[in-house]
């Protein structure tokens, strides 16, 4: 699947860009995995990447919180693929993109995530080493995990 990326800071994304973002967030966070309140104030410190399809439907996004938010390196979260666009590595090709634009951005800086333990090999994959014991969050087991600078 081709996507074309937006990358946008919370401020500079419109309304139909943060309308299809939230609207896919819902329906993968709260309506697949169980509800829990997914906008923070986290969003408005992040820079946002979304992915659309030819068509010009949403089929992935993540953000990147600002480092000293959540952590004190950049951190890649709310990383979500629509349904019909997994399997064929849209979440790969999103997870590359967001850790691109974070080595861009922070270049001397590692990148932390709190992923979803079950995902502890895919972030692997991708230079992410575990750096903490399970833990729950949303009832859902997670881990965290950096991705040293470079």
């Amino acid at each position: 699947m081709m996507l074309t990326w937006t990358w946008a800071r919370f401020d500079d994304l419109g309304v139909h860009a943060l309308h299809d973002a939230l609207a896919l967030r819902c329906k993968v966070f709260i309506l697949e995995q169980g509800p829990y309140q997914d906008p923070d104030e986290a969003d408005k410190k992040s820079y946002h990447l979304l992915g659309y399809d030819e068509a010009g439907a949403l089929q992935a996004c993540l953000r990147v919180v600002d480092p000293g938010v959540n952590y004190p390196e950049p951190s890649i979260g709310r990383v979500v693929t629509a349904k019909e666009a997994r399997g064929n590595g849209t979440g790969r090709a999103l997870m590359q993109e967001g850790i691109a634009r974070c080595s861009q951005a922070w270049p001397d800086r590692g990148i932390r995530i709190s992923a979803q333990a079950h995902l502890r090999g895919f972030y692997g994959s991708l230079g992410f080493e575990a750096v903490s014991d399970e833990y729950l969050e949303d009832h859902i087991p997670h881990i965290e995990m950096l991705r040293k600078a470079g």
